[in-house]
C-alpha cells in the first residue's frame, strides 16, 4: 500500500502487478481451478497443510498469500534462510494465542528445505493439533528435502514453470500498468519471453529494466542484451535438477539423438556442473551402453577426457561434445553388461567349485602326481586353434552368459562365437 508521500507508480513492478484473486494467478490452473485441488479445497472450506513445489517465480508465495485471505486466516509468512528455532517458537506462541480467540494461522514458510531435520520436527505437534495450517515452498523435490513425517500430514501440489500464455498475460497487464507498450521489436519480444524461461518475477524484473532504461524507440535484440543480463540457467549440482539433467543426457544418447544430447551437456555445463563428472558418466555410458558394439567407445571417451584434463574449459569443451556425438551415433549393446550380471550371480550360486584338472598349474612335483594340468591341450597348437576343452567345473554345465546381439563390431563377434561352439560339438562327438 502506497503511503502518504509515495505515488502508486513508485512501487516496485512487481508489487504493482501482484495479483489481488486467486483468479488473477496465471499458469497454474491444474491446482487453482474451481475443479482442482486448491479450488476444492477453498470450495469446501477444508483447510489442510500443504507443500507449494515448484520452480522460482512460478506463483508460490502469492498463492500462499491469496489463500490465507480468501479462506480467513491470519497469514503469518517466514524465511527458513533467515528463521531459527527460537523464532518458530514464538510463532507458534503466538498462534495458541490466536486460535483462542478463534482465529486460525496460516503459517507459510518460504524456502522450507532450507530447515533441518529437528526442525522440521518441531513443526509436527502444532500441524496435527490445528495450532498452525502450514504452507511450505520449496524449489527443491520435497521426498528429497523433507522428513516423511511431515510429508505424511502435508498434501503435496506441483507448480509448473510459467509457459508461453502465462507469460504473455503478465506482459499484458504490464503494458496496461505502464500505459504503454514495451519499445520492442518483434524478435526483441520474442526473446524476451524466452529469456523468462518460465520465471514470471525475473520476467517483470526484466520488464521493469526496459521501462527505466526509457528507449526512444523499439529496440533490437542486440539492444536488449545489452540492457537486461542473461542469467545462468537453473541448475542445482547435488539436487534433483543435477539427476533430471544427467538422466535426459543419458537416454538421448541411448536413443542415439545426438542433437538432444548435445542440448542436455550444454544445459548442464552452463549451469556450472564439474565437466569430469560429465566425462565419467560418458565413460560409464561407452562400457554399459556401447560395449563392444564399437569396442573403440571406450577409447575414444578415455582420449576425450585425457584431452580435457590437458586443456581444460571451454577448450577442452568441445573434446566432451565429440564425445556425446560419438556415443550417440554408435551402436549400442548391453550384451556383456547382461553377461557380466549373469556370471556373477552364478559364481555366488556355484560357491567355491574348483577348476577342472586340466586346467590348474602343476608348479611342484607332487600336484604333477596328482594329476595338476594332465590333459590340457595348448590351443594355439591344435589344427583348428581350439580345442573345444571344458573350462567349468566338472559339477557344472557349460554356461551361455554373453549372447551378443547383431549389431556393429559384435556381428563378427557372434560369428566367432558360433564357429567355436559348432567346433566344440563336432570335437565332443568325436571324443563319444
Amino acid at each position: 500500500m502506497a503511503t502518504l508521500f509515495e505515488r502508486p507508480q513508485d512501487r516496485p513492478l512487481a508489487d504493482r502487478l501482484r495479483p489481488a484473486t486467486l483468479e488473477e494467478v496465471v499458469g497454474q490452473d491444474h491446482l487453482l481451478a474451481p475443479d482442482a485441488p486448491l479450488g476444492r479445497m477453498m470450495k469446501t472450506g477444508k483447510v489442510s497443510s500443504f507443500i507449494l513445489w515448484g520452480p522460482p517465480g512460478c506463483g508460490k508465495t502469492t498463492i500462499a498469500k491469496l489463500f490465507a485471505n480468501v479462506a480467513g486466516l491470519y497469514y503469518e509468512p517466514l524465511s527458513a534462510v533467515f528463521s531459527g528455532v527460537a523464532d518458530l517458537r514464538k510463532i507458534f506462541e503466538n498462534a495458541k494465542a490466536r486460535r483462542q480467540m478463534g482465529k486460525k494461522t496460516l503459517l507459510f514458510v518460504d524456502e522450507i528445505h532450507r530447515f533441518n531435520r529437528s526442525q522440521q520436527d518441531s513443526f509436527l505437534p502444532y500441524v496435527e493439533d490445528g495450532t498452525v495450517i502450514l504452507v511450505g515452498a520449496t524449489t527443491e523435490n520435497p521426498s528429497f528435502e523433507l522428513n516423511s513425517a511431515l510429508l505424511s500430514r502435508c498434501k503435496v501440489f506441483v507448480l509448473k514453470a510459467l509457459e508461453r500464455d502465462g507469460l504473455e498475460k503478465i506482459l499484458a497487464k504490464a503494458e496496461k500498468e505502464l500505459g504503454h507498450p514495451l519499445p520492442l521489436e518483434e524478435d526483441a519480444k520474442e526473446y524476451l519471453l524466452n529469456l523468462a524461461d518460465g520465471d514470471g518475477r525475473y520476467f517483470i524484473n526484466m520488464i521493469e529494466a526496459i521501462e527505466q532504461y526509457g528507449a526512444d524507440k523499439p529496440m533490437t535484440t542486440e539492444q536488449l542484451s545489452k540492457v537486461i543480463s542473461q542469467r545462468m540457467p537453473l541448475y542445482d549440482k547435488d539436487r534433483e535438477g543435477h539427476y533430471n539433467l544427467i538422466s535426459a543426457l543419458h537416454k538421448s544418447l541411448r536413443g542415439s539423438d545426438p542433437d538432444a544430447g548435445l542440448y542436455w551437456l550444454a544445459r548442464m555445463l552452463q549451469g556450472g556442473e564439474d565437466p569430469k563428472y560429465v566425462l565419467r558418466r560418458l565413460t560409464r555410458f561407452a562400457t554399459e551402453d556401447v560395449g563392444l558394439a564399437d569396442p573403440n567407445a571406450i577409447n575414444i571417451a578415455i582420449s576425450a577426457w585425457n584431452t580435457y584434463e590437458r586443456l581444460g574449459s571451454p577448450e577442452g569443451d568441445l573434446a566432451i561434445a565429440e564425445l556425446v556425438v560419438y556415443l550417440a551415433t554408435a551402436p549400442k549393446s548391453v550384451g556383456v553388461y547382461k553377461a557380466w550380471g549373469a556370471a556373477q550371480k552364478t559364481a555366488k550360486e556355484t560357491g567355491s567349485l574348483s577348476p577342472p584338472m586340466h586346467i590348474l598349474n602343476a608348479p611342484t612335483k607332487l600336484m604333477g602326481e596328482l594329476g595338476y594340468g594332465e590333459g590340457y591341450q595348448y590351443d594355439p597348437d591344435t589344427e583348428d586353434g581350439f580345442s573345444g576343452q571344458e573350462y567349468f567345473p566338472d559339477k557344472m554345465h557349460h554356461c551361455t552368459f554373453y549372447r551378443p546381439p547383431e549389431r556393429g563390431f559384435e556381428r563378427e563377434i557372434n560369428k566367432r562365437l558360433t564357429y567355436w561352439d559348432n567346433l566344440r560339438k563336432q570335437k565332443k562327438k568325436c571324443q563319444k
